[in-house]
């Protein structure tokens, strides 16, 4: 497989850079609150890691007085840190993170920004977009939006803010759909049968509690139906490559600078006069 080249070039005079990093299969609640067991579904893992975590460059906590104006989001920094990454822009309990890069994707290539995967948070929600990456010659911004007033949210140095996804423009369009029964294909029928009848058999043993042998579950995590199908592009994990460091950041603006930096993204989206 060809690796396609998806560059995030650094944009000038910005005090600290976000970490890009492959994203990670597991999530918290799946290991702690399912001791674990929701680890045992693959298009939960699959989905996990399709893509690249940015991650916040300071703990914070913020809360919505519930008002729409732009100073209705207060933002509490914890002792010792900061980020210029991190506003109220826009207002109406929207929370804009910053992406101090300009990404470049190959020609036909768009890069779906979103929330962490399968990792709800509570009180606040991710707002997505799919951004034409391979013409824009502007950064973009993340953005979460308040679900409840008055409700304090907490980001940790280091969370994932947002996931970078690869999606090629037009894709999704070239699809027909249509609803058939699945009584007119008479093989994919025979498979569904034959599958059905094993997991309540699986089922009925489980709560009979007796075990059950290995070979008796796993058809989805190893890529097999209940004819002896058997995928031959089946993906039981994702081999992310991380982005490859090409050159050192450019010097951080100076500390007593001629003009304020703390907002330099507000100021590249509303250039005002």
């Amino acid at each position: 497989m060809n690796a396609c080249a998806i560059t995030a070039y650094r944009l000038p005079r910005c005090a600290n850079y976000l970490k890009i990093v492959p994203a990670s299969p597991g999530r918290h609640w799946m290991d702690v609150d399912t001791a674990g067991w929701a680890n045992r579904c693959l298009p939960l893992r699959i989905a996990n890691q399709n893509g690249w975590f940015v991650l916040c460059d300071a703990a914070f906590e913020a809360v919505w007085t519930g008002q729409p104006a732009k100073d209705s989001v207060r933002i509490s920094f914890d002792r010792g840190q900061t980020s210029a990454c991190v506003s109220s822009m826009f207002g109406y309990g929207v929370l804009t993170f910053g992406l101090p890069y300009l990404f470049r994707t190959p020609a036909g290539w768009n890069l779906w920004a979103r929330g962490p995967a399968n990792d709800p948070k509570d009180g606040i929600a991710p707002l997505e977009g799919i951004v034409e990456t391979d013409w824009l010659n502007f950064p973009f911004t993340m953005n979460w939006k308040f679900t409840r007033k008055l409700t304090p949210v907490r980001f940790e140095r280091d969370e994932p803010v947002c996931m970078l996804v690869p999606v090629r423009r037009g894709d999704v369009e070239q699809f027909q759909p249509e609803i058939r029964n699945l009584a007119s294909d008479p093989e994919v029928l025979r498979s569904f049968e034959q599958g059905m009848a094993h997991r309540q058999e699986v089922r009925a043993e489980l709560l009979q509690e007796k075990n059950v042998e290995g070979r008796k579950l796993g058809h989805y995590v190893r890529g097999e139906g209940y004819l002896g199908e058997r995928s031959e592009e089946h993906q039981k994990r994702l081999e992310i490559r991380p982005f490859a460091d090409l050159e050192p950041a450019p010097d951080s603006p100076a500390p007593n600078p001629p003009a304020p930096r703390k907002n330099w993204l507000r100021r590249l989206l509303n250039p005002g006069p």
